[in-house]
């Protein structure tokens, strides 16, 4: 009995106590919400779309909101879909935001429902794949307002249901995304008082990290164009080699971060991903191109980073002999995904309860990058990561392989996450109002 005691004491030290009404109804209800969470998990899997082109997607999840007796506008983000959850009793607004755009990956698990979709991606042919978990995102969100809209009075205000697109960023030359749909006046409508969102991770089953403040990084894409001066293979001095200076740029731009920032106050990569020239092995090309990614927590880095870009591509370029055209923000750009320190002191408590305690604050940001990041700069937010590794694997691949995977009974945990900062967010609210 001494035990039970101290057991029960430890509960109610951890976790604040509200009222409840949600938490218990979920309880009671969580088989038969996961049991369709499940299957649209699936079926978004088998059939995902890129960025700003999820039609089927968007199509999908509007049937799914109009059966729970939801209005569905499909008016923000070209294939974004929002809807408003009404509650019966006064309180706050608090914005929901799933994503919803797949990968140009050819996905390699050999699931039931594994996607088999293809697509031409800047002029290649390649599968898609829900590789960054975005499935598992709609289908929680999914859950969570068939969930609420059948409990609207135990609801304590409204939501604002967020199915963004674009979040890996829209095609070259197109808007989309997050930004998109502010531009569009998503929050001139009726502005939240706060936003919530989740990523699932390669991390413990039903797990929940959390990092207060800069929680992922800025990013934006980078593009290096060398011209040179076509000639055949066998007489490269008779030509101007773009190859060369490329690779020696691609090279010295790692100086940037050992040389040029200072070490004990930034944290930036630079990357280069993408390295593009000729057409025959004994043709040295007129042209080549580098591009990549840049990243930082801090958004007045980015500015020197750039600068450093530049003067390296274009004096490099010019010892070969070439010339170095440099782009920034090739696709747009993220800012650093901020979380609210007020929201993620008052409610680790309130995940850590949905994870059932298996909750960690992590102490460093992510390199990973969020259009997130744009909501939380207009109002408080709160974006937490979800393990979703099968129940005793720790190493697993991460979100963007071909092997990534989701176990589907790990997504509950997000589902509850939801739920308790909705609960607990409303109570402080109307405590306060």
């Amino acid at each position: 009995m001494k035990y039970l005691l101290i057991s029960l004491f430890s509960i109610f030290t951890i976790f604040p106590i509200y009222s409840g009404d949600l938490r218990d109804q979920l309880e009671r209800d969580l088989d038969g919400v996961m049991t369709k969470v499940i299957n649209w998990r699936h079926y978004f899997h088998q059939y995902p779309e890129l960025s700003n082109r999820e039609f089927k997607t968007q199509e999908s999840i509007v049937t799914a909101l109009t059966n729970m007796g939801l209005e569905a506008n499909t008016n923000y983000g070209k294939t974004g879909v929002i809807a408003f959850i009404r509650g019966q009793n006064s309180g706050p607004l608090i914005a929901l935001r799933a994503d919803i755009d797949g990968l140009p990956v050819t996905e390699k698990l050999n699931l039931p429902f594994s996607s088999k979709e293809r697509t031409t991606y800047q002029g290649n042919d390649v599968g898609i794949m829900h590789a960054c978990g975005h499935d598992a995102h709609i289908a929680i969100l999914l859950g969570v307002a068939s969930f609420l809209s059948q409990n609207t009075d135990k609801l304590n205000g409204d939501i604002l249901l967020i199915f963004q697109p674009a979040e890996e960023g829209a095609p070259q030359g197109e808007e989309g995304g997050a930004e998109l749909m502010l531009k569009e006046g998503l929050f001139e409508i009726e502005k939240p008082d706060a936003i919530f969102g989740l990523h699932v991770s390669n991390a413990l089953h039903g797990g929940i990290m959390l990092k207060p403040g800069p929680a992922m990084a800025s990013a934006e894409a980078f593009r290096i164009t060398i011209e040179g001066e076509q000639t055949h293979g066998s007489r490269p001095w008779e030509g101007a080699d773009p190859i060369v200076a490329a690779f020696n740029i691609g090279s010295a731009l790692q100086t940037i971060i050992s040389r040029r920032l200072n070490l004990l106050e930034s944290q930036a990569v630079i990357s280069v991903g993408i390295m593009k020239a000729g057409t025959r092995n004994n043709i040295i090309p007129q042209t080549a191109m580098l591009e990549g990614t840049i990243r930082t927590f801090k958004d007045s880095y980015i500015t020197q980073i750039r600068d450093e870009i530049k003067t390296i591509a274009e004096n490099v370029a010019k010892a070969h002999h070439t010339n170095a055209n440099v782009e920034f923000r090739v696709y747009g750009g993220y800012p650093v995904t901020f979380n609210d320190l007020d929201l993620s002191a008052k409610y680790a408590d309130s995940l850590s309860e949905a994870a059932e305690g298996n909750y960690y604050e992590l102490l460093v940001p992510r390199t990973g990058a969020e259009d997130f990041s744009f909501y939380a700069q207009q109002v408080p937010g709160l974006f937490f990561f979800l393990g979703v590794n099968a129940p005793g694997v720790e190493d697993s691949p991460t979100n963007h392989s071909p092997y990534f995977y989701v176990d589907d009974k790990a997504l509950d945990t997000g589902i509850k996450g939801f739920i308790n900062l909705v609960e607990d967010f409303s109570a402080d609210f109307n405590q306060v109002n």
